[in-house]
């Protein structure tokens, strides 16, 4: 046996292709996290992003931001009635979300204000703590943020389940369309969601007693359904947003003679600026406040970060720096929560509004704060003319696209332990609370995906003396009744000999280890003969005779010396490894015979089904295809093990003795100085299916695909 092959060296062509897809599969993926926004949004929703060092189309940002401008009056009125404050607060959060956040950098295109998401949220903080501290819970939330940011803890936001995020968004608008039902009727709602939703039939029933309940009611059901239908308007119609045209409809009704709803009350927007002092910074000493602080930095801050990734998907311009623009959303509230206003928060209406419009650059986030600045200080007493059942009806539609009852039975579809999530989510934020709800979710998501993860694969075979157990996954304590229930059985099932190979097993935690540890000893104590093959590095002892490799440690019963081992009876361990696509075997201690040949394994049954297992097309030559401890190394999938690459040096094998030469199955003998041509690495994950129902117990045979 010539040296090279002895030491297992990989050819240089082997070596070439894995570099070769190596640097393939980083450019593939890198194109991929780069395009993955896009490549999902319809050809008529994406934008080409303008040339580097093209000037931006100053008329374009300007009309955009009137636009932009125009949706975002509506909301901001209408979040701040919804959240039990005055509509001053509401402006002048939408202001210092154009000036402050829109001139910041993270996100180019996306704009922020007072959201409806929280408007339950504000009004329940209002209703527990009052107006006055709800600038200092702003304030902490909005510090926070940054200190967030400046961590580069951005994406950690990314990294929640979808499930409880839609649970969360349906749990916000669910009880956000109930409690905005009273204001359409010109009456006040009862309270906590269960209460408003217990409230709808006396509501219908008041409201068609008294004529002037029933005409703003009438406007707030207009203003709904102008919403669901005005986007099937012809082009240039619905280009003006729905809301606006609602609002108009809303003041020329009341000025009808007659009509006698319930309009805004408008004050001087310097004298709603309630700056925090420190009576206000006191309160943070209590733990209720803390809460608080926490519930709207989490809110705000997922709202905001996934409503980037929301906007990413309209346009193909710069994408969004998550931790920047987690500073520009904490700089936002910090400023917001110093005046008193409300939280903060990008805002879906008004962003998909800004790239519709054909803006390009922060110039537009800019200047629809000036115009929300300059309408609210020169022109306050049009506010005074809107009646509050149309901003009611506003709300009311943007409390159902947040519910998105299409959203349930398509994650039924798809998966059901996700609909549990999401609907546990949004049944416990309707009961209780939203930061409760977003807790629970979040563990809820945390115990499925434990529960999926920790999948353990258990099979069993009995032969005439010998009791197989083999397993292969992540033996966890989540999975400890099966292990268990697989050990009585091999114990009770009469053979003298049990085998436990647990080299397939990617993680064994401490509870599944000590429960196997536990039964080899007690069967031992009964005087069977219990192999037990361990995953990890092998401790070689006096009782083991044969190789004993990394993908596991044999040891036998106790007394028999090793003897009994499949080693040292069958003069083959019948362990194979992938060397260069070409399987090797490898035979009694002390010499290493060559790759079998064709024809020479066992079909091996994997899901219900016979394959024919594959041999090497040329076999290595001599040790190239066994290296320490066989090398079979494996990493966990799904549902199988995928083959790990080979290192480039491998232990040389012992030499063979002369007198006792091992004959190498039947086969052409390939030239003495030709190598067989390996194929290169697959960038595709492949997967080895374990097979414990051979008739042979010491054969493994596996099926690539």
């Amino acid at each position: 046996m010539s040296g090279s092959h002895a030491r297992g060296r990989v050819p240089a062509h082997t070596r070439t292709a894995a570099k070769t897809v190596t640097k393939t599969a980083t450019k593939t993926a890198t194109k991929t996290a780069t395009d993955a926004a896009t490549e999902t949004v319809p050809e008529t929703a994406t934008r080409t992003a303008p040339k580097a060092g093209a000037k931006a189309d100053l008329g374009t940002e300007i009309t955009a931001s009137l636009v932009v401008f125009l949706v975002a009056l509506p909301l901001c009125i209408g979040v701040a009635v919804a959240s039990g404050v005055p509509a001053e607060l509401g402006i002048i959060s939408g202001v210092i979300g154009g000036l402050v956040v829109g001139a910041a950098r993270g996100s180019t295109l996306q704009v922020s204000g007072p959201a409806a998401g929280l408007a339950a949220l504000v009004s329940e903080t209002v209703l527990e703590h009052g107006v006055a501290m709800l600038g200092v819970i702003v304030l902490g939330s909005g510090i926070l943020q940054i200190v967030l940011g400046l961590v580069r803890l951005g994406r950690l936001f990314q990294a929640i389940s979808l499930a409880v995020v839609q649970g969360m968004l349906a749990g916000i608008g669910l009880p956000l369309m109930f409690s905005q039902a009273y204001p359409m009727a010109d009456t006040k709602a009862p309270g906590t969601p269960i209460e408003n939703m217990a409230g709808i039939p006396g509501l219908l029933g008041e409201t068609v007693t008294h004529p002037q309940a029933a005409i703003a009611a009438l406007l707030g059901i207009v203003t709904i359904v102008l919403s669901f239908l005005w986007k099937k308007m012809p082009g240039p119609v619905k280009k003006i947003p729905a809301a606006l045209v609602a609002v108009g409809i809303g003041i020329a009704v009341a000025a009808l003679p007659g009509v006698n709803v319930k309009t805004l009350q408008v004050g001087n927007l310097p004298a709603a600026v309630r700056m925090p002092g420190p009576e206000q910074f006191a309160g943070l000493a209590d733990a209720a406040i803390i809460s608080s602080v926490l519930t709207f930095t989490v809110i705000a801050s997922a709202e905001s970060l996934f409503t980037a990734a929301a906007v990413d998907r309209m346009h193909s311009g710069p994408r969004t720096r998550y931790n920047a623009e987690l500073i520009a959303q904490g700089a936002g509230n910090t400023v917001a929560g110093i005046l008193g206003a409300l939280p903060i928060t990008a805002v879906v209406a008004r962003s998909s509004a800004n790239v519709q419009a054909g803006a390009t650059t922060r110039l537009s986030r800019v200047l629809h704060g000036l115009w929300l600045l300059a309408f609210a200080l020169l022109l306050p007493q049009v506010l005074a003319l809107i009646p509050i059942s149309v901003l009611a009806g506003v709300l009311v539609h943007s409390g159902w696209k947040l519910f998105a009852p299409e959203e349930f039975p398509k994650m039924w579809r798809q998966d059901r332990g996700e609909f549990a999530v999401m609907t546990l989510t949004t049944l416990v934020i309707v009961a209780t609370a939203l930061l409760e709800g977003v807790l629970i979710g979040l563990a809820a998501g945390i115990v499925l995906a434990a529960l999926r993860m920790s999948q353990t694969v258990i099979r069993q075979h009995l032969d005439e003396d010998t009791a197989k157990v083999v397993m292969a996954g992540n033996a966890t304590f989540l999975r400890l009744p099966q292990v268990i229930e697989a050990l009585e059985a091999a114990a009770a099932s009469g053979r003298p000999r049990i085998r436990l190979d647990l080299t397939g097993v990617t993680h064994l935690d401490h509870a599944c280890r000590n429960q196997v540890e536990d039964f080899t000893a007690q069967q031992r104590g009964l005087g069977l003969r219990v192999e037990l093959l361990m995953p990890g590095p092998a401790k070689a002892g006096p009782a083991e005779t044969g190789p004993v490799g990394r993908a596991g440690a044999m040891a036998s019963a106790p007394g028999s010396g090793g003897a009994d081992t499949p080693s040292a009876r069958d003069s083959g361990a019948g362990a194979m490894t992938s060397a260069s696509g070409a399987w090797a075997q490898a035979a009694a201690p002390g010499s290493w015979t060559e790759a079998s040949a064709p024809g020479s394994w066992e079909e091996a049954r994997t899901s219900g089904s016979w394959e024919e297992a594959r041999p090497p097309a040329s076999p290595p030559a001599g040790a190239a295809g066994a290296a320490e401890s066989f090398r079979q190394g494996y990493r966990h999938g799904s549902r199988g093990y995928r083959t790990a690459p080979l290192p480039r040096r491998r232990r040389a094998a012992a030499p063979v003795e002369e007198s006792a030469p091992v004959e190498a199955p039947a086969m052409a003998e390939a030239p003495a100085t030709a190598e067989a041509p390996a194929p290169a690495p697959s960038p595709t994950a492949e997967w080895f299916y374990l097979d414990t129902s051979l008739s042979d117990p010491d054969d493994c045979a596996g099926r690539l695909g």
